[in-house]
């Protein structure tokens, strides 16, 4: 288990500050928070390549910015996406003035919030694109490899990228090297145990005993099935043949491969290069010829017990690239040439006028209701608090049980996300009732600092949610219970335009949809706000009951759908708790 901590909310803030202490020659922390850039700009303008994810993946993702590498990290919470504020923070800082590019995993909180970023910093004349590695074959079939997830393949896919960076390709051809690098990537894993996030007393998920978990996720995710556990010459031959049967088509007549053992935070080296010489011997009897093959812990999971994969089609430029020279805290290769690097204070390109500091760069969102509220409606400001208030006191009652329901067929990060997030979200939300804000910046404000805070999908589909609901209130007097509704189908629309999810899905739009209906037909009826709202609360929490008997279709749990079955959603679940309790305990206006 993670045995060294502190708070373990702040863990990622802890070994960011441990790493950059480590490694000055190589990184420091971006000003605005978020993760670490190189500790030397370039000399001319290069495309920025920035991994990121979750925290518990070292040497991912920050282990491998350098020269000849990522020019910076964006860094998570434990197992959770970070943020759009953090993506833009950390963008901000390492771009020099060639464009940005985001690699990633495909994991939904991570495409929806790098996306976000990318959007924000091309709206502010910073070229930025996105890229989310699909490699892991267990996850899903061939015919829908868009949906796999992205495991230690995307080592190799940022090598090659950063390789091409760092020769002065263009944003273009960088993103063409990583799609090219992707579609030539493959991997498969197995676990022997689950790990622990920090803090907790129980694994995510266990094995039982003599088994192994075939096509496990690096987020605490367990293995879609399970098997007996083998010998080594075994289990090099799963491994081997379930990647060789899905050898890319466009390599038929590339012999050459990169090759990743990857270690998952708890197998011992040793056990690693015992599987390694069945791995080598398989490989090369299929006639493959490993070029530099990397044995070790690259991409792991904290300290969860397993191995992963991968195999890397090589054409003469993706070679080229991956044997290109590095220098990072956990990746060297070669020897860089020198006087590529200017010293880090150096001033940056004029158009970087866009801070990492997290807030926007001029002035409020449009229809962000930005102003001071007025008589009547300081009891909506008052109100408001009121629900964040309880809301707070509930998510924090509910974390371990809300990480439980999670750790079913996900990462178990939760309710740790939502207590980071309403915690965020409470003390922005006194702030502007101190300075009293019209309702719409107070929730505006609440939910930028719930999503910043948060991270992961719920993050950002709380804060989109909160933003716009506030975006239909009135900034003079006490909203009317139309409004009120009017609120709930602007929250409901802002969710799902972001997360693209849909009734059935097994997400939180299983609860909020059904609560938007219900809030707005009681209302017509004739209702009372309050009355209508605590109906609707109950339907949402009644919808979200239903979830356990749905299988996912997007996120992180999809691939474990039958593991899913039986339990009920959490985000579907958390935001039923959250309505209830907000229905018992804040008065509306009627």
């Amino acid at each position: 288990m993670t045995r060294i901590f502190n708070d373990p909310s702040r863990f990622t803030d802890d070994l960011v500050k441990g790493f950059t202490a480590a490694h000055p020659e190589h990184v420091r922390a971006a000003p605005g928070g978020g993760g670490v850039v190189r500790a030397a700009r370039p000399h001319a303008p290069k495309v920025a390549v920035l991994t990121g994810g979750g925290s518990g993946h070292y040497p991912a993702f920050c282990g491998v910015v350098g020269e000849g590498f990522a020019d910076g990290s964006v860094i998570g919470n434990v197992f959770t996406s970070p943020s759009a504020a953090q993506a833009h923070s950390v963008a901000t800082e390492a771009e020099s003035g060639a464009g940005v590019l985001f690699l990633f995993g495909n994991y939904a909180g991570d495409v929806m919030n790098f996306g976000q970023a990318a959007q924000r910093l091309t709206d502010e004349g910073i070229p930025a694109r996105c890229f989310a590695v699909t490699d892991d074959v267990a996850s899903a079939p061939a015919a829908d490899a868009a949906k796999r997830r992205g495991i230690a393949g995307g080592f190799t896919v940022y090598k090659t990228a950063s390789a091409a960076a760092e020769e002065g390709a263009s944003l273009d051809e960088v993103v063409r090297v990583a799609e090219r690098t992707n579609a030539r990537t493959r991997s498969l894993g197995v676990a022997f145990a689950g790990c622990t996030l920090p803090g907790q007393h129980e694994p995510l998920f266990t094995v039982p005993e003599g088994k192994l978990g075939l096509g496990l996720g690096i987020h605490g995710e367990p293995g879609v099935s399970e098997s007996e556990l083998a010998t080594a010459d075994e289990l090099a031959g799963t491994l081997v043949e379930g990647l060789l049967a899905e050898r890319p088509a466009e390599a038929a007549d590339d012999n050459r491969v990169a090759v990743l053992l990857n270690g998952l935070g708890s197998t011992k080296y040793e056990e690693l290069y015992v599987l390694w010489a069945s791995v080598a011997e398989r490989l090369a009897d299929a006639g493959l010829d490993l070029i530099r093959p990397e044995v070790g812990e690259l991409v792991t999971s904290l300290d969860m017990a397993g191995c992963s994969l991968t195999l890397t089609w090589l054409d003469e430029e993706l070679e080229r690239l991956w044997l290109a020279p590095a220098d990072t805290p956990a990746f060297r290769r070669g020897r860089m040439a020198d006087g590529q690097a200017a010293p880090a204070r150096e001033a940056a390109p004029a158009r970087r006028t866009a801070r990492a500091s997290g807030t926007p760069a001029a002035g409020p969102a449009p229809g962000s209701g930005a102003g001071t509220a007025t008589g009547a409606a300081l009891t909506t400001l008052a109100a408001a608090v009121e629900a964040f208030r309880a809301a707070h006191t509930l998510l924090h009652d509910q974390e371990e049980a809300l990480g439980r329901l999670d750790a079913v067929a996900g990462d178990g990060d939760h309710g740790r996300g939502m207590c980071k997030g309403v915690d965020a979200a409470l003390a922005a939300a006194e702030r502007e009732r101190e300075r009293d804000a019209a309702p719409a910046a107070l929730l505006g404000a609440a939910g930028d600092a719930w999503a910043a805070e948060a991270g992961g999908t719920s993050g950002a589909l709380w804060g989109a949610g909160l933003r716009a609901f506030g975006s239909a209130l009135p900034a003079d007097r006490a909203p009317e219970a139309a409004e009120l509704v009017a609120g709930a189908r602007a929250a409901l629309a802002a969710v799902t335009s972001l997360g693209k999810a849909e009734p059935g899905d097994k997400t939180l739009v299983d609860a909020l949809a059904p609560f938007v209906t219900a809030f707005a037909e009681r209302t017509d009826a004739g209702a009372s706000a309050a009355e209508a709202f605590a109906a609707a609360a109950e339907a949402a929490r009644t919808a979200a009951e239903a979830t356990a008997e749905l299988r996912p279709k997007l996120g992180r749990a999809r691939p474990l759908a039958e593991r899913s079955l039986g339990t009920p959603d959490p985000g579907a679940t958390s935001l039923a708790m959250v309505l209830t309790e907000v229905s018992a305990t804040t008065p509306l206006t009627d």
